[in-house]
């Protein structure tokens, strides 16, 4: 995560005109295809934008793509956003671009094939004929992207980026309360709920050696008027819940703060899991991790009509 910006260069929250009434069918007749996806160095996945109701798996992990001579790049992971590999993420597949087709071979999706649709000067459409689903990409140099806005706007993605989480400092100022017990968190990826575990365990153990005593689920919150400080409330069910304002100190720290007991925690994260390759810490073998992005808003029918044949 770079250093917070004192503004937003970039507001990658705005309305995006979507309209089939608007589309332009064409790409601009001055250049290619390879020209326009190599024009901008980021390619943000506005995820919210899509229409249909299929999926295209590689695409629902990145929030941001790069198209670098035939090498297909993506930023699968928030921790490390706007540093790992130089901004641009790791390498994930290959791709070809022609006409106005994109035929993507995908590291472990495999290959898919896409019609492409300029909507403006940086925003295009990736139509998937196979599942009949567009996704909606916007264009940005490096020196104009906004990491630390899609960095805490995703902020529950960054808490499932590590194995678990390990309680590195206890203020003594707060009143003696049972989130002191408390020595790891996880937050897990998938499932419709957000859900993750906790433990007891001794500090100072590997994340595959750690017994995890609950389950339950989460929830990360707004604050009005301070984007960068988030809410994170534990539920213990019959426990009741455990409630904290969360802000991040660097790409592995968290600092949680309880209200009701005037106490201050500090996790740090241990076992950052790469989306997609990662290291199995029993085996030390490469697998693979699959972390998808949730729609934040109800799925729409998607009007386009391809008239290719597959």
């Amino acid at each position: 995560m770079k250093a917070i910006k004192l503004f937003l260069v970039v507001v990658l929250s705005g309305v995006f005109l979507t309209s089939c009434d608007n589309y332009r069918e064409d790409i601009d007749p001055g250049i290619s295809l390879n020209q326009l996806l190599g024009s901008y160095e980021l390619w943000y996945v506005d995820i919210n934008a899509t229409l249909g109701y299929g999926e295209t798996p590689w695409l629902q992990k990145a929030f941001t793509l790069s198209f670098r001579n035939g090498v297909l790049y993506a930023n699968n992971n928030i921790a490390g956003i706007g540093e790992t590999g130089n901004g641009f993420g790791i390498d994930v597949g290959v791709y070809d671009a022609y006409q106005m087709i994109l035929d993507v071979d995908h590291d472990v999706d495999g290959f898919s094939t896409y019609d492409v649709y300029q909507i403006s000067a940086n925003r295009i459409e990736l139509y998937n004929p196979d599942n009949d689903t567009s996704y909606f990409l916007d264009g940005y140099q490096r020196s104009n992207f906004d990491y630390d806005f899609i960095f805490y706007d995703n902020i529950h993605y960054f808490l499932q980026d590590y194995e678990a989480w390990e309680k590195i400092f206890t203020s003594n100022t707060g009143a003696t309360n049972p989130f002191d017990a408390e020595n790891y968190l996880r937050f897990l990826a998938g499932g419709n709920d957000e859900t993750f575990q906790s433990s007891q365990d001794a500090i100072g153990l590997n994340p595959n050696q750690v017994f995890w005593d609950y389950t339950g689920v989460y929830g990360v919150g707004d604050v009005a008027n301070d984007f960068y400080l988030k809410t994170l409330t534990l539920n213990y069910d019959q426990y009741g819940n455990e409630f904290f304002e969360l802000s991040v100190i660097d790409d592995e720290t968290i600092s949680l703060y309880q209200p009701s007991s005037n106490t201050t925690y500090e996790f740090a994260g241990r076992g950052y899991i790469q989306y997609i390759k990662a290291t199995d810490t029993k085996t030390g073998k490469t697998v693979l991790k699959e972390k998808k992005r949730k729609f934040k808003k109800e799925r729409k029918d998607n009007p386009r009509d391809s008239s290719r044949v597959l």
